[in-house]
């Protein structure tokens, strides 16, 4: 059997080959959103063009990388150039694009977005960067910094950009130092509640009970919505890394993820993801040496929004009907089966592995104090810009919606946070702060 690390190598200089290669590189959005505007009628034309021209270039699918109003994106890198991102193309600009860029050397500017060159680059046809578009140039990204960049159903992607660091770091530190170093980061739920993660990992640690369980909560059942299922859609292995750092910490053996059938790309996506942690020995007895064992089944919800509170959840993977129960006790204490569990949401699990990659220290450069790191949202409504942005705790409603969203076409009336559970905020609250205080206040 091939070492992880050779893996790591091998993953490290496909990634390199294809950053460097000969031929052109086409880009393609294919996550919910972009097949939604017309992704698939995209890639269609794509090969059409270049086989009608006989040109070479390798397409490479992506996932989501937030501004969804731009969709179906198609990058384009020719050698020795920066990437270039089409906005709203159609089958049509496809092939005026291709033939322009790849045969006459003219990037059509005036489709283009931005491009992905360094801060020092200028194109001569005035192409802005990318990151610089007034949507993005606020954010920060932590949770998505795959999304849009890798093929997600490539494991060797997801390895050559420091995939699985976070949790081969986990196991040389042990569990008891790998929850000191969340309670040091100060991660919280990113479900809502933003109840501290360690907090309930201690209580589930320190349980004498032979079995525990791990579930990632992906049942996004809010009206417009989509963190979630983007995420996973995007960068699959970085939440089921997730999940194998939280359930080392707390000495789980089974860990399910809870997701709505609705979610069809998703959970195929997962699937994939899974069957590769297999072949990589990420998953199974003696993970890495580790002396860890750990398997995860997927669980497909029947889309009841209920199922979204953890008791209901667990109830529903019981075979049962869907009802929150009464607590305590807690999860933590008495879950599934009425063995210690934990759930954590999707985003929670995705940032677990860039604080065990890179520390508690850097994670706290975002956020505010009490409130660190970032937070994904999904803008959506009467707003210029929309869909799916991260950002860090503490900036305010009218940041995000004004100048990421560029605003509403009307004159602005209210702003709903959190789904139905949540509430609407009139134009007086605009400077509230986006942290788990001031919302709660």
């Amino acid at each position: 059997m091939i070492s992880f690390e050779k893996k790591r190598k091998e993953a490290k200089k496909k990634w390199d080959l294809l950053k460097s290669s000969k031929i052109p590189i086409i880009y393609v959005g294919t996550a919910s959103c972009g097949k939604a505007a017309g992704a698939l009628e995209v890639l269609k034309s794509i090969g059409n063009t270049l086989k009608k021209n006989r040109l070479k270039a390798k397409t490479v699918r992506v996932g989501c990388m937030g501004p969804c109003y731009l969709e179906p994106l198609m990058d384009i890198t020719l050698p020795g150039r920066p990437r270039i991102s089409y906005a709203n193309v159609t089958p049509e600009k496809v092939k005026k694009i291709i033939e322009s860029y790849l045969i006459k050397d003219d990037p059509q500017a005036h489709f283009a977005v931005g491009h992905f060159g360094d801060e020092n680059f200028e194109f001569t046809d005035g192409i802005p960067r990318f990151f610089d578009l007034p949507m993005l140039k606020p954010q920060v990204r932590v949770v998505l910094r795959n999304c849009g960049f890798i093929d997600p159903e490539e494991i060797d992607h997801y390895l050559a950009n420091e995939g699985y660091s976070g949790v081969i770091n986990a196991f040389r530190m042990g569990p008891e130092k790998v929850i000191a170093e969340v309670k040091e980061a100060g991660l919280r739920g990113r479900g809502g509640a933003g109840f501290p993660t360690y907090r309930k990992w201690e209580i589930c640690r320190s349980s004498t009970s032979k079995m525990k369980y791990m579930i990632c909560n992906a049942d996004e059942g809010d009206p417009g919505a989509f963190m979630n299922r983007s995420l996973i859609e995007g960068d699959p292995h970085s939440v089921l890394e997730g999940m194998l750092i939280a359930a080392y910490a707390i000495g789980a053996s089974h860990g399910y993820i809870y997701i709505r059938a609705e979610y069809p790309l998703a959970i195929a996506r997962l699937k994939k993801a899974l069957d590769q942690m297999k072949e990589y020995g990420l998953l199974g007895k003696n993970i890495q040496n580790s002396g860890f064992d750990f398997d995860i089944t997927i669980k497909e919800g029947a889309g009841a929004f209920v199922c979204g509170e953890e008791t209901a959840l667990i109830g529903s993977i019981e075979g049962k009907r869907g009802m929150p129960r009464s607590r305590p006790p807690f999860p933590a204490v008495s879950g599934l089966h009425g063995m210690p569990t934990i759930i954590n949401n999707v985003e929670t699990l995705g940032t677990l592995p860039n604080i065990l990659r890179n520390g508690s220290t850097w994670y706290k450069q975002y956020g505010t104090q009490g409130n660190y790191g970032t937070k994904t949202f999904s803008l959506v409504g009467n707003v210029r810009r929309s869909g799916l942005i991260e950002v860090p705790l503490g900036m305010t409603l009218r940041q995000i919606i004004f100048d990421i969203g560029g605003g509403s076409r009307k004159p602005f009336k209210a702003v709903q946070t959190g789904g139905p559970s949540g509430g609407c905020l009139s134009e007086e609250f605009l400077d509230t702060p986006i942290d788990y205080e001031s919302l709660a206040a």
